[in-house]
């Protein structure tokens, strides 16, 4: 965990002592409060999700809990003032959740990771396996997707990415996930591929402040990346 006011979606957030008293004495349902108190007492994260403008202007963080089977797989949304985020971190990376997948997927997650290693990427896993991977709990059910986040550092980057992805050969899990841009800009793989390959016209563009849909790319310069060819 490093302590730092710069965030981003998917970014896990872990709150103080304090913090978790304040979320706890919320009135909360018996649910609600027998999944915050197990969150509180193993001093598991939460996550940072689209932040509204009100919490910004007040100070807060949007935060959010997507609960395992044992709460009905429930998702509590919350906000917190800033100064009760004890740290924030990464989900776990792809190579570290390897025990977490099916045995018949490993040999297509392996060479998944070497073409991503070559092109000097590497991919964090939230979503269901991420957060089991974390919390110890039952996330993952039949027909999961294996979400993964992968950081590019422009349009060729990105490419080479979704190459790899679209090179991965097994069909459960499905493999899902989006690309992370420098600026914070975030696009679903599937989407840029589609978009690159000129089959859509737009593609949806996620930011910790809402999102859009793209036509050109304008969003992509200014970022500080190359012009996407025409």
């Amino acid at each position: 965990m490093t302590a730092t006011p710069s965030l981003h979606r998917h970014q896990l957030a872990w709150l103080t002592r304090s913090g978790w008293s304040a979320v706890r004495a919320r009135p909360w349902d018996a649910q609600a409060r027998d999944c915050l108190a197990h969150w509180d007492s193993h001093r598991l994260p939460l996550v940072v999700t689209r932040q509204p403008a009100d919490a910004c202007a007040g100070g807060c963080i949007a935060l959010g809990l997507p609960a395992p089977a044992r709460w009905n797989r429930r998702r509590l949304a919350l906000q917190v003032p800033l100064t009760d985020v004890q740290g924030f971190g990464e989900f776990p990376l792809l190579a570290d959740v390897l025990d977490l997948l099916p045995p018949a997927v490993l040999d297509a997650v392996r060479t998944l990771l070497g073409r991503l290693g070559e092109c000097h990427a590497a991919a964090r896993v939230f979503g269901s396996y991420g957060w089991q991977a974390i919390s110890g709990l039952d996330h993952v059910r039949t027909g999961s997707d294996l979400d993964l986040s992968i950081a590019v550092d422009g349009v060729a980057h990105a490419d080479a990415v979704v190459r790899a992805l679209c090179a991965f050969k097994a069909e459960q899990p499905r493999l899902d996930g989006e690309l992370l841009f420098a600026d914070g800009a975030a696009v679903a793989w599937r989407e840029w591929n589609e978009w690159r390959a000129g089959r859509a016209r737009a593609v949806m563009v996620k930011r910790l402040d809402g999102v859009a849909l793209q036509h050109d790319g304008a969003w992509c310069e200014s970022a500080g990346m190359k012009e996407l060819a025409a």
